[in-house]
């Protein structure tokens, strides 16, 4: 079997109307793979039911005295074991490649999904469920479906075996035609509470997951309040849970494994007695009480499989379940979607909060609340979906059309949401900066826009590879060997270089200085000029810069003016602004 480029061009769109069709559809997608390992399985098993056979004729041979029969049940022997070792190496090699295809498609789909719904998903469904996802539950996938190959080979070879003994001794025959199906049924009843231990124990893996993360990107801050024994403390409570499920399904999964070692033989020590009871009442000769004992004990490996079938099936049914929720999650509620006539062009409104961002102009919203200031931020790119039992709220709207009725990536070329805690990715300086642009900003413009002076020289010094080079100078791990407000600024010469028609700034200044937040200020709305942007801040410094300031309050607009004017006018908007715990009586300045 050639090798596959991966990861794949197109996943393919999966059917998620059952855990059961999404098996199935993964199954299709790779059907020549499907059919080679069947082909490769049978020539394995066929091989070793077929081995037997010439051992009981020479064993007879021997018997008789006929060294002309000796030495062709030995070559036809050995002709079955080098068939059967060639199709157990090709089997081998085709099975990896079924099951690496169908995880890699799986991590394939979810990473698209992921993409697709962007920082909402996290909404959705907790971050310890995706990893559990995109890692354990792929693996279990890839096993059934590499399994199911193995199994179709192992019901036809069960079947030409109890054909065969059927026509030497039709009651063995039928024994082993009969007896094959109970022994392999008898594990069915253990499989509900196997699958709902195991269901148990996966979701309660899930939140462990989930506190870890928390606990890890909160660690600082843990480490600032004392709060780490807590925290250490709940993860080893959730770490037991997980513990007690794991023991709790693998006493069903032994008990499952020591009834596929028992029930197998004895099948085969009844049906070897039977046999040998002919053999001495003269009914059978040797040769064939030993090809029908070695048929019968090869059986044994057909019902491993039918019971690894049976676990596969009930971990993976419980994994495909979780994964086709993940892939199941929608952006919008299944509106048709539009396009935008004009990208970026026409005011950006929020019907939900009465917000309205005028097309070419620079707008800053001042929020008391920061989480809805982030929500509010999120909502204008329209590419949020609702956490579970959150009720529907009106799409932001972009010239008139709504945001959630656009294709995403149309959606995301024409609004750009800068997030609060932007994410920098390991590489170069050139490559962070590697991004689709418009080409009107320069990145040599963008930083400065960023004063990003100092930030430039700290990742010359932190990379003596670079030669001095600013733009290859290595970046760390989510930017470690950067402080906070160096962070921020290479961000926002990211967002500024991309140039989009319309841009939103969550808080892009929080963590620089006064100075430095000041030219920032000046540097924003040069470099934005002509360009929608709308900045969530309550600085004075870069609220002066703005055309319009926009004061939310309780969700709702507020008051709209220019910043002095407010400060002079409105003691909510001063309140906020200045940090007051009681607003001004109205008249007073700041």
């Amino acid at each position: 079997m050639p090798l596959k480029t991966l990861p794949l061009a197109d996943p393919g769109s999966p059917d998620l109307s059952s855990p059961l069709a999404f098996l199935r559809w993964l199954q299709r997608s790779q059907r020549r793979g499907q059919v080679l390992s069947t082909c490769w399985a049978l020539l394995e098993m066929g091989g070793q039911a077929a081995l037997p056979v010439p051992l009981g004729r020479g064993v007879q041979a021997a018997v008789d005295g006929d060294g002309a029969g000796i030495w062709s049940a030995g070559a036809a022997a050995l002709a079955l074991a080098v068939v059967s070792a060639v199709g157990s190496v090709l089997l081998h090699r085709q099975a990896v490649w079924n099951w690496i295809t169908a995880a890699t498609q799986v991590r394939q789909l979810v990473a698209r999904q992921a993409s697709r719904l962007g920082a909402g998903l996290s909404r959705r469904i907790a971050t310890g469920e995706i990893v559990a996802v995109g890692s354990g539950d792929v693996e279990k996938i890839g096993w059934y479906v590499e399994l199911v190959a193995r199994v179709r080979a192992a019901v036809l070879v069960w079947l030409a075996v109890s054909c065969a003994v059927l026509v030497t001794q039709p009651l063995l025959g039928l024994a082993v035609l009969l007896g094959v199906p109970v022994l392999a049924a008898a594990v069915w009843p253990l499989l509900g509470p196997f699958e709902r231990r195991y269901s148990e124990q996966r979701a309660l893996g899930g939140k462990a997951t989930e506190l870890a993360a928390d606990t890890v990107a909160g660690l600082r801050v843990l480490r600032g309040i004392g709060g780490e024994e807590l925290f250490l403390d709940r993860y080893r409570a959730a770490s037991q849970k997980v513990r007690a499920a794991a023991v709790r399904s693998a006493r069903l999964w032994s008990l499952m494994q020591a009834q596929q070692v028992l029930l197998p033989g004895l099948f085969v020590v009844g049906v070897t007695w039977y046999g040998a009871h002919l053999a001495a009442t003269g009914r059978i000769g040797i040769g064939t009480l030993v090809a029908v004992y070695g048929s019968t004990a090869f059986l044994a490996a057909p019902l491993r499989i039918l019971g690894e079938a049976a676990h596969a099936w009930s971990v993976a049914r419980v994994s495909a379940g979780r994964a086709a929720r993940v892939l199941s999650l929608n952006r919008t509620d299944g509106t048709a979607e539009a396009a935008l006539s004009r990208p970026g062009q026409g005011d950006l409104h929020d019907p939900a909060s009465g917000l309205t961002a005028r097309a070419g102009r620079l707008t800053a919203v001042v929020c008391g609340d920061p989480d809805y200031a982030g929500a509010l931020a999120e909502r204008l790119g329209g590419h949020v979906p609702l956490a579970e039992g959150e009720s529907a709220q009106p799409s932001a709207r972009l010239g008139g059309i709504e945001l959630d009725t656009v294709p995403l990536a149309e959606a995301r070329a024409a609004v750009l949401v800068h997030d609060k805690e932007p994410v920098l990715l390991s590489g170069t300086l050139a490559e962070l900066l590697d991004i689709p642009a418009s080409g009107r900003v320069e990145p040599a413009v963008a930083l400065a826009a960023a004063r990003a002076e100092d930030v430039l020289e700290a990742l010359v010094d932190g990379s003596p590879d670079c030669a001095g080079d600013a733009m290859q100078a290595r970046i760390t791990e989510r930017g470690r060997s950067l402080s906070g407000g160096q962070r921020q600024r290479l961000a926002l010469a990211r967002s500024l270089l991309a140039d989009p028609p319309v841009l939103v700034l969550d808080e892009p200044t929080s963590a620089v200085d006064a100075h430095t937040e000041s030219r920032i200020a000046a540097g924003l709305r040069k470099s934005r000029e002509g360009r929608t942007t709308v900045v969530f801040a309550t600085s004075p410094l870069l609220l002066d810069q703005a055309d319009r300031v926009v004061l939310v309050q309780d969700g709702r607009v507020a008051a709209t003016g220019v910043h002095r004017e407010l400060m002079r006018t409105e003691p909510r908007y001063r309140a906020v602004v200045t940090r007051d715990e009681e607003p001004a009586p109205v008249g007073e300045g700041v």
